[in-house]
């Protein structure tokens, strides 16, 4: 009989040496179930499951393991585990002794057997049992591992295999579930209550903490809390995702990129832990601020200007958000008055304009296929001659269709897809509009194409996954009066004043947008290392509350600029080749006299006086306007459309002329030189009886759109 057991274990030997694979093949086999995103400094910063069976994270070494961990699985799972071979025959004799007896007992397996169990399958403690055969190699796999093995890797193995408790595989997974804390970490009552779940995973937590006080006591420690620490613990257990999650769309979009995984399961970014959460918590808090104005999302990017990495990306504002999931960074929206620059860039660049040219900023309407544009100043008002550096610096829509039409709308849509923004349709379909952003473009397009504003007119893709060639877009003397101008607080005066969201310690070129109706709102700008853009709306497209790009986007904008740069301003890049400095005198503008940069050949140039599109002649000096004749607006023939998506009261007609008494369809409107009059479908006359001389001006035009609402405008 004796040797018969003999040659069993020895062939269960001879088998279990030729199964059983070495500790650094164990390790090197290891996966976790959650890819581990790290930022540019080695900090996890976001994990996402890729494994639904089970839960395991990165393999844990024994010293970074705590003591207190060890001690209590020793303690309470084998306590001869440093002396015997990989069989405690004592603890066998014993166990057949109580079985014998029909006493209860404690089992005889040692960790080195349950090792040899989480490593060969066929050597796993089945639901009913082992049979004689199974046992004999699991001591002959036991004896196999001590010999091929150290104590210390056993139990460093044996912590990252073993289940815990439900989907829960190794320690990591344990201690950053159940505790959120690394490993290193646990104190000796975690420990206990940890050690107590390896004998029933799926017990009830009074049943875990008996157990782990039995395993404090037999250290002659307290047990006293361990009840109430095993209920948190073990309510937590299902509780996901593990760790910090500072960018799940960031790392959503890396994956889609194809990005590169090590062997432990990591992903490198280029992001920084630091700014991220410093993005996340600006765009939260103003989140906060814009409770009961109907905004629940936004988004910001941060770019390195020189390598394009991505130092920051937080694509939505997470528990304010009814769409958390839709990533605000990628998403189309309507950029608003992001998109002037880079038309004021290329009439620049053409030589159409300079900085000092006079645009004129009075009511304006554009012949287009669908009938007359008018374009609106955001504030409904106009500041008649202003230089181009005002009208930037200040967002004046009119000024900015005017530069607009003197280039095309052609040339203006292929001068932003050569910046990046993929605007979709033609430059026909948006006409004049687009000037206006009246196409889509993502919050990412639209921060890097800033930075190849940054980076003067060289244009390179992000570094997000393969890697693509830099071209130069625009001309860099023509980007940097861009830059100058964005960066002027005095040109932003007139609309922003001079202590807005937009004012910064050091260099900063920024410049708000916002979209039809108030949906969507941005404020995109960049120092001499960084280009930030933030965006602020709905993913439903649902309009805000009194919000704009000032008041919603900068002031996220302004507190990431400023973290960037606490310990160095930002310092502005100094003129290129290319341009002069000249002294402008006041002028049409009225402005006061200042220095400006005006690219070389263009200073000595006379200005041509932009046409006033509803006819009237420009002014000769910078006295009064020449006297108005008649009606000067609306023109004869005009077609107005009316646009349902902004509020009547902000559609009113505006008709000008000289002083008189006005009549609209044989009725009596009002007395003056002007009226603002609420549109109605349909054609209209308008009539003018002039005050000095009784003469009467008439005037035909249509009105198209939906009948607005009386009571809505006022």
């Amino acid at each position: 009989m004796k040797r018969r057991i003999a040659w069993a274990v020895a062939a269960a030997s001879c088998s279990a040496a030729l199964a059983l694979p070495s500790f650094d093949d164990v390790k090197a086999a290891h996966r976790p179930s959650d890819l581990r995103f790290v930022d540019r400094h080695g900090s996890t910063i976001q994990t996402l499951r890729t494994d639904r069976s089970l839960r395991r994270l990165d393999w844990v070494a024994l010293e970074e393991l705590s003591p207190a961990l060890t001690t209590a699985l020793v303690q309470s799972e084998d306590r001869r585990f440093f002396e015997h071979g990989g069989v405690d025959w004592g603890a066998v004799a014993r166990s057949a002794w109580g079985t014998w007896r029909d006493e209860p007992s404690r089992g005889a397996s040692t960790l080195t057997m349950q090792l040899a169990g989480l490593l060969d399958a066929g050597l796993a403690r089945p639901a009913r049992g082992r049979s004689v055969g199974q046992k004999l190699g699991q001591v002959a796999a036991a004896r196999e591992l001590e010999a091929r093995w150290s104590k210390r890797q056993i139990l460093e193995a044996y912590l990252n295999l073993v289940g815990w408790r439900g989907e829960l595989v190794g320690v990591g997974a344990l201690a950053q579930t159940l505790y959120g804390k690394y490993p290193s970490g646990l104190d000796a009552q975690e420990a206990a209550v940890a050690v107590a779940l390896l004998r029933g995973p799926q017990a009830t937590p009074d049943r875990v903490a008996q157990r782990a006080c039995a395993i404090l006591k037999s250290q002659r420690l307290d047990c006293a809390g361990v009840a109430a620490l095993a209920h948190d613990a073990l309510a937590r257990s299902g509780a996901m995702p593990l760790g910090e999650q500072l960018a799940p769309h960031f790392a959503r979009a890396l994956l889609r990129e194809g990005a590169a995984i090590d062997a432990q399961g990591r992903v490198r970014t280029t992001l920084d832990a630091r700014v991220q959460r410093t993005a996340l918590a600006a765009l939260r808090r103003q989140m906060a601020e814009l409770q009961g104005r109907n905004v629940e999302d936004g988004a910001v990017l941060v770019l390195d200007n020189a390598s394009g990495d991505v130092i920051a990306w937080v694509g939505s504002s997470g528990r304010w958000s009814d769409a958390p999931a839709v990533d605000g960074v990628l998403a189309r929206r309507q950029p608003g008055s992001t998109l002037k620059p880079f038309v004021y860039g290329l009439a620049f660049e053409r030589r159409l304009i300079t900085p000092a040219t006079p645009l004129d900023d009075a009511p304006a309407q554009f012949a287009t296929a669908a009938g007359l544009y008018l374009p609106q100043n955001y504030d409904r008002d106009h500041k008649g001659w202003v230089s181009a550096r005002a009208a930037l610096g200040s967002s004046l829509n009119v000024p900015a269709v005017r530069v607009a039409a003197m280039l095309g709308p052609d040339a203006v849509f292929e001068r932003l897809n050569a910046f990046g923004l993929g605007l979709r349709e033609t430059g026909g379909y948006h006409g004049h509009a687009l000037a206006l952003g009246a196409a889509d473009t993502t919050l990412a397009a639209l921060t890097n194409a800033y930075r190849a504003l940054a980076r003067g007119g060289v244009w390179a893709p992000v570094a997000l996954g393969a890697a693509g060639r830099e071209r130069r877009v625009a001309a860099a003397d023509a980007s940097w009066l861009v830059a100058d101008i964005l960066a002027d607080d005095g040109a932003r005066a007139q609309t922003f004043g001079l202590a807005s969201a937009l004012a910064t310690r050091g260099f900063a070129a920024v410049k708000t947008g916002t979209s039809k109706d108030l949906r969507d709102n941005w404020c995109i700008g960049f120092t001499d290392r960084y280009t930030v853009g933030v965006w602020i709306g709905n993913a439903s497209g649902a309009p805000m509350h009194a919000v704009s790009g000032i008041s919603g986007a900068a002031p996220v904008w302004q507190q990431v600029v400023a973290a960037l740069h606490a310990d160095r301003p930002s310092r502005a890049a100094p003129a290129p080749a290319g341009l002069e400095r000249t002294r402008i005198e006041p002028g049409i503008a009225r402005e006061a006299a200042r220095d400006e940069w005006l690219l070389a050949g263009t200073a000595a140039r006379p200005v041509a006086w932009p046409r006033r599109q509803h006819g009237a002649p420009p002014p000769t000096d910078a006295g009064a306007p020449a006297r108005v004749v008649g009606i000067a607006h609306p023109r004869d023939g005009s077609v107005f459309a009316l646009d349902p998506d902004i509020p009547p009261a902000l559609q009113r007609l505006r008709f000008e002329g000289e002083p008189g008494i006005w009549w609209l369809d044989g009725r009596r409107l009002a007395p003056g030189a002007q009226h603002r009059w609420l549109p109605r479908p349909g054609r209209h006359e308008l009539k003018l009886v002039g005050a000095d001389d009784g003469a009467e001006h008439v005037v035909r035009f249509e009105v198209r759109g939906p009948r607005m609402p009386l009571a809505a405008a006022r």
